[in-house]
């Protein structure tokens, strides 16, 4: 991986859409239905522009409350271009963007990738994949001005709680991790590089899991699991990780485990404290294709029975799937609850009646990505398509889905919109869908 230059502050859409293509935007914005969906209403909240409020969001939203959503962007957000940190509040049957911060090539880091996690108190916690004191990445606390802010735009104060480094005794590159909380308020995420591990893909370290913890103002950094490259561990975990009641963590890497194959085909994998360390626990090694490459997990979503959900995506050999990962009896059983043809699936959201929900990077009608419900009938599982992008209304929709407490869904695609920004193709978009009727699982 290497540090970007200001030119090049756009490259992960070109990095992470392989298959991207070129849409003629001839698309008037409107209310859109999908023919599959009834009473389920499409709409943009945000288009963003590639100015202060920024552009090419990878991320997705996270809610906050009903009516408060906070994200990032890769790019735009200032004169460096570099990404910033946004809030979307409702306001009547309207929703207002105002910036909270800009990133700039310092040691505030840059280019964020991961969600953004809301605190009890309600704070902001984030990462970057970029930037900080050793140019790897960083872990930030964004909060409000302490006194009322009388500007147009109000900027967060930005605190830097860990900047990377590498090495054997450090992470780097957070890449797309969501960071969790435990009750204590200790923070937990991975690191794509890093660590002691090495071969195969991961020279520089093949990841870490760490935690921060808080202590009289100041954070404590530590390194809970190195991964390691050597057929049995998993390598390179690209996501955060989900918590269990019992205060274990679980989590996918992109390469590692037993498949055959040069570099794996990744790990589902559970992290338990035990007498004061955490013992590493693979769930499920997933295949690797006959050209070698990986499943390509993304990040595990976890029921109230214990279940954990999750998406595959290397399309070559038709590996695009949604699948569920059953404990039994001491060991987990794989499922795979649904194949796609062409789609590139993103991470999951789960509501309260066990329905998945999900976007497609590509394929749909209009081959510009669309949204999905995975809905459960007692064993059986059936698709349905809440919505096709047409380019106007966004394309390319990368990032995870949340609901909110009303069982609306929010989501960003990368580029698409009607700004005309952004080289023409558009900054992407915030995007809505109302009437589905089962809020989030909690």
């Amino acid at each position: 991986m290497t540090i970007p230059t200001q030119s090049s502050v756009r490259t992960l859409s070109q990095e992470l859409l392989l298959r991207a293509f070129t849409l003629a935007f001839s698309f008037a914005l409107a209310v859109v239905l999908s023919p599959t969906a009834e009473a389920q209403t499409f709409s943009v909240l945000h288009f963003f522009t590639g100015g202060a409020d920024g552009s090419d969001p990878v991320a997705g939203v996270t809610v906050a409350g009903p009516g408060t959503l906070y994200g990032t962007t890769y790019a735009g957000g200032g004169e460096d271009g570099l990404g910033g940190v946004f809030k979307l509040t409702q306001r009547g049957s309207g929703w207002t963007l105002d910036p909270l911060y800009e990133f700039s090539y310092g040691n505030d880091g840059f280019q964020p990738q991961g969600p953004l996690t809301v605190a009890p108190n309600g704070a902001l916690y984030g990462t970057t994949s970029n930037g900080g004191t050793g140019d790897r990445g960083t872990v930030l606390e964004l909060q409000p001005p302490p006194t009322a802010c009388h500007s147009a735009i109000c900027y967060w104060n930005e605190t830097v709680l860990h900047s990377f480094q590498g090495g054997a005794n450090d992470g780097a590159y957070p890449s797309s991790t969501h960071l969790v909380l435990d009750q204590a308020g200790n923070i937990y995420g991975t690191t794509e590089f890093g660590g002691t591990g090495s071969g195969g893909e991961c020279q520089a370290g093949c990841g870490t899991v760490f935690e921060l913890s808080p202590s009289g103002g100041a954070w404590t950094f530590s390194i809970l699991h190195n991964f390691q490259f050597n057929g049995i561990d998993g390598t390179m975990p690209e996501y955060g990780m989900v918590f269990d009641p019992a205060g274990n963590l679980y989590g996918t890497t992109l390469y590692g485990g037993n498949a055959s194959g040069q570099y794996g085909g990744g790990t589902a994998f559970e992290l338990s404290p035990s007498g004061g360390t955490w013992r590493e626990d693979i769930l499920y090694n997933f295949p690797s294709w006959e050209d070698g490459s990986p499943s390509q997990a993304t990040s595990l979503i976890r029921d109230r029975s214990g279940n954990l959900y999750g998406t595959t995506d290397f399309p070559a050999q038709g590996a695009e799937t949604i699948f569920e990962l059953t404990p039994s009896e001491g060991s987990w059983i794989f499922s795979t609850l649904y194949t796609f043809g062409n789609c590139s699936p993103q991470p999951l959201a789960l509501d309260t009646q066990g329905n998945l929900y999900g976007t497609c990077v590509v394929g749909g009608a209009n081959d510009a990505g669309w949204v999905f419900r995975l809905i459960n009938s007692g064993g059986s599982w059936t698709i349905l398509d809440l919505h096709d992008f047409a380019g106007s209304d966004g394309y390319i929709p990368v990032g995870p889905v949340v609901l909110d407490s009303n069982g609306n869904l929010y989501g960003t695609t990368t580029l698409g919109g009607i700004s005309g920004g952004c080289g023409g193709e558009g900054c992407g978009v915030v995007w809505e869908i109302t009437g589905l009727g089962a809020p989030q699982k909690k």
